[in-house]
């Protein structure tokens, strides 16, 4: 599949997708609480997408993904599928919301604390955080993908963390997952060169310990082999003439 140039009328819909998206991550944070479920999270998500939104939960049935989000806790990296274990205090939660409108898909996930975090979560998120606005940054027609992988990868490293490399931001538009891959490594002056109208996330997963990860048996759960911490921050990024637009930014964020 070639990366698509999106039009100025496929640019909007995509804005839209985008905010939506990031508005069920606002709504949802409320209920991140001490003792919900994250299926109860996914049921509040699906009803808030389908019934207010009046928007499509990307996820759903997608290759027989079974829920509407994506709940990943402390060492699962990502693609945790929501269940009946309770949230508890200490706790480090992705959320990872994909919502379809008019046939174009708006990707984003957050990090939550449950109760106090500690310092080691903390920490960890928020140079997670870190990463995935240093690749936002650079994102301008004429950047190489690898220049942005190779960033990332350094900033992380510099904090003796490590970038998981079996899983990259990706495409997105009409199709879920379109071309280029996203990688969250690599080397400079390597990789695709950015054009105005193209549409991707960066969204990195940085681990504790070291970058190896392991597929449960329900197939889709990731998790750090050596059951480590693992963080993900994501957004859905525009390449503009001059520089980067973040679709899925949410009220009160600045990249």
């Amino acid at each position: 599949m070639a990366t698509t140039i999106k039009t100025s009328e496929e640019i909007d819909k995509m804005r839209i997708a985008g905010r939506l998206a990031a508005e069920v991550l606002e709504m949802v944070e409320s209920h991140v609480q001490p003792g919900v479920s994250t299926d109860e999270l996914d049921r509040i998500c699906h009803d808030y997408i389908v019934n207010v939104q009046q928007a499509v939960p990307a996820p759903l049935n997608y290759r027989g993904f079974p829920k509407s989000i994506c709940t990943s806790l402390n060492h699962q990296v990502c693609h945790g599928i929501p269940g009946n274990r309770l949230l508890k205090a200490g706790d480090m939660l992705n959320i990872d919301v994909t919502v379809i409108k008019d046939g174009f898909h708006g990707d984003t996930s957050k990090i939550f604390f449950i109760g106090e975090p500690g310092v080691l979560a903390k920490r960890l998120a928020g140079i997670t955080y870190e990463c995935m606005a240093l690749g936002i940054r650079m994102v301008r027609p004429g950047v190489q993908l690898g220049d942005i992988g190779h960033a990332i990868q350094r900033h992380a490293e510099a904090h003796d963390y490590s970038v998981v490399r079996e899983y990259c931001g990706h495409g997105i538009g009409r199709e879920f997952h379109e071309e280029p891959q996203v990688l969250h490594y690599g080397r400079p002056g390597t990789g695709m060169t950015l054009e105005p109208g193209m549409t991707f996330t960066i969204e990195p997963m940085i681990n504790v310990g070291r970058r190896h990860t392991k597929l449960l048996k329900d197939g889709w759960t990731v998790v750090t082999k050596d059951h480590s911490l693992s963080a993900q921050w994501e957004h859905t990024v525009l390449v503009t003439p001059e520089g980067y637009e973040v679709l899925t930014l949410r009220e009160g964020e600045s990249i």
